[in-house]
């Protein structure tokens, strides 16, 4: 790959979500705003090399695409006008018998994912980018689209990525993810969903569906669940860049800040969470000289947003900026020993009532553990012990077992721990888990539960 198209593909990422959305806003197609994208990117490959990347590639691909878009559009009247002129003539006096009903279709109708109507060309002005830009992402996450179709359009749409970069990054074939894009264009499509930005009552209902999707993102780079790494760190470095799009986009918002505080805050551990050869580095045991001091201060930064803004707003915190508050505890302590359980204990018991989930009851058995016992932790996990979408879940063994071996029960520790072995999603975590089972079958202490990290309680 040449140097320019180094810079091509990294101006591509940088500028293809806000070519994209004011390309929807104009042709009131997503997938026709995205080929035409495609096409100016195609244009920048072949005339870069030979004549240079201009000095604002941004403007450069804009201005390409904007004429295509206008051509598109200007055709599209053109043909809408013949059409209604030939269906004037058909329902005129002396037509066809029948006529005066008839319905003429345009070739190609079938196949269009138009949203809204095509406007005027001269009506094709600059609105605020940022406007586009939420619409489009509005839109790429909207509840009528499945869980898994919302997460491929918005790390393609507004992430900038490949199909093929998606589906490395979560382990699919690309086919796969291509078929879930072309599925959402569809959908979109069929559900005639707007590509405006919604007034404030419908806005504030959408806004959780896109926080959703980008903690998703995160969450999977964060603590992967499947294949061989514990860390995809650029697929979370994807979703923190959402989320900044996502905070300047709604900075009155406070879970829109509270969600970039967490990933910010959780991230800032990235380079002492894994090993020479990518094994889990707990909690307890990592070099915190390794954390990312710049990121620690964004991520308090940000959270301290969330909070004015909620108080502002007159708003208790959301699951996001509780999530976050929680990280903050254990960035702000300079040691293990330093970490105030009673305080994250109180931070997981408010986000068991606004966000419940038996992951979330892992996380506080496990500051229950250090706050008042494992006893007491254990009653934790009793409480959720039936719940069947535990039932195949290694983090609840991998905490019961931690628990237990503390206790001095070690024979229970050892069946539990190897149990849940066999349900964890990545090689490392497995073979962390063996070698734990293995330790307490010997009665040897095998540091339990030391930091035990369980992943973000939130959706998978």
């Amino acid at each position: 790959m040449t140097d320019v198209s180094r810079t091509v593909e990294a101006v591509w990422r940088i500028e293809s979500p806000r070519l994209v959305a004011g390309l929807v806003r104009t042709l009131r197609d997503v997938g026709l705003a995205e080929e035409v994208a495609q096409e100016a990117f195609v244009a920048a490959l072949e005339q870069w090399p030979e004549q240079g990347v201009p000095d604002n590639p941004g403007a450069w691909l804009t201005t390409v695409a904007r004429r295509r878009a206008v051509d598109l559009v200007r055709r599209e009247r053109t043909r809408d006008a013949k059409y209604a002129r030939l269906a004037a003539d058909l329902a005129a006096p002396g037509a066809r018998s029948g006529a005066g009903t008839t319905a003429v279709a345009r070739p190609g109708d079938g196949g269009a994912v138009l949203v809204g109507s095509v406007p005027a060309p001269d009506a094709i002005v600059d609105d605020p980018v940022g406007d586009d830009l939420l619409a489009l992402v509005l839109v790429a996450c909207h509840p009528v689209l499945p869980r898994e179709s919302r997460v491929a359009l918005t790390l393609r749409l507004v992430g900038g990525l490949t199909t093929d970069e998606i589906a490395r990054a979560f382990l699919v074939p690309s086919a796969t993810v291509g078929q879930r894009i072309s599925r959402a264009k569809r959908t979109l499509a069929e559900a005639n969903v707007p590509v405006d930005v919604p007034q404030a009552d419908e806005l504030a209902a959408r806004v959780p569906a896109a926080l959703e999707v980008v903690y998703l993102v995160f969450t999977e780079g964060y603590a992967a669940t499947s294949g061989d790494t514990w860390v995809r760190r650029e697929l979370a470095e994807d979703a923190m860049r959402l989320g900044r799009v996502l905070a300047g986009l709604l900075p009155g918002e406070p879970e829109v800040h509270g969600l970039v505080a967490l990933m910010e805050l959780q991230a800032s551990r990235f380079a002492a969470r894994t090993g020479p050869d990518g094994e889990p580095v707990l909690l307890e045991d990592q070099d915190r000289s390794r954390w990312d001091r710049l990121l620690v201060r964004h991520g308090l930064a940000a959270l301290d947003r969330a909070l004015a803004l909620g108080t502002r707003a007159g708003k208790a915190l959301g699951p996001y900026s509780l999530q976050a508050a929680i990280a903050a505890c254990h960035a702000r302590a300079a040691t293990w020993a330093d970490t105030d359980w009673d305080a994250i204990v109180a931070l997981y018991d408010a986000l068991a009532s606004v966000a419940p989930s038996p992951v979330v009851e892992l996380n506080r058995a496990v500051a229950v553990g250090y706050a008042d016992g494992p006893e007491a932790a254990l009653l934790v996990l009793d409480a959720v012990a039936d719940d069947p979408r535990l039932a195949r879940h290694h983090l609840y063994g991998a905490v019961r077992g931690d628990l237990l071996t503390r206790l001095g029960r070690h024979a229970e520790a050892a069946d539990v721990l190897e149990r849940a072995a066999g349900l964890a999603p990545t090689r490392h975590e497995r073979q962390l888990l063996l070698e734990r089972s293995a330790a307490a079958s010997s009665s040897a202490d095998p540091h339990p539960a030391r930091g035990r990290e369980v992943e973000p309680p939130g959706p998978r």
